[in-house]
């Protein structure tokens, strides 16, 4: 008796769904499917649209101004993913330092961090102009809020730290550098901007 109760409302069931399936309508083609929210009891599309930034247009007063703009926007393109990648790399030593035992293990994470970085990056800074370079500092100060030179002050101590800017002094740059978005890197930052937002 349980057993034709059960394969009754088994069948019941299955005709129901089947039902409600049929009674679906179809998506119209060329029909966009958007999440739904509630505001104020009304169910409505939600959509979330990027943020666009306008800017003032660029008047160029000549061609060598033009020329230096695209220039500018070019070695943004090619240093800022490295710099973001520099940020990361920094992030994730800080993180894993904090969970060494002492200043032994520390030192020997570190130097193996610098082996590692001059492995894979020597060859791409061996590629970068002395403009891109010299932006590269900046970024790097951009995207972590510390110079380049508090950063290896920090992680391979001071004497590294001299060292390090000494030999960039040599070329005309310093790892001192600080970012200045609203001065002197006011176009870089523009430039950084827009390319975040999808728009360069």
């Amino acid at each position: 008796m349980n057993r034709w109760i059960f394969i009754t409302l088994l069948t019941l069931f299955c005709f129901r769904l089947n039902s409600f399936c049929q009674d679906t309508k179809p998506i119209p083609k060329g029909s966009i499917l958007v999440p739904l929210c509630v505001y104020q009891g009304d169910t409505i599309p939600c959509v979330q649209l990027p943020t666009v930034y306008v800017f003032k247009p660029l008047v160029f007063k000549s061609n060598k101004e033009r020329e230096a703009y695209y220039r500018m926007v070019r070695n943004v393109k090619k240093v800022y993913p490295i710099s973001r990648e520099i940020n990361q790399i920094i992030i994730e030593t800080y993180e894993y330092l904090q969970t060494l035992p002492n200043d032994k293990a520390r030192q020997r994470h570190i130097k193996a961090v610098e082996k590692g970085l001059k492995e894979q990056y020597t060859p791409r800074m061996k590629k970068l102009t002395f403009a891109q370079g010299k932006l590269l500092i900046k970024l790097v100060d951009r995207n972590s809020h510390q110079t380049s030179f508090e950063l290896v002050k920090a992680f391979m101590g001071p004497f590294k730290a001299g060292f390090y800017q000494t030999f960039a002094a040599l070329f005309g740059a310093s790892l001192k550098k600080e970012y200045d978005p609203t001065g002197e890197d006011q176009l870089a930052e523009r430039i950084i901007v827009l390319l975040e937002s999808g728009q360069l």
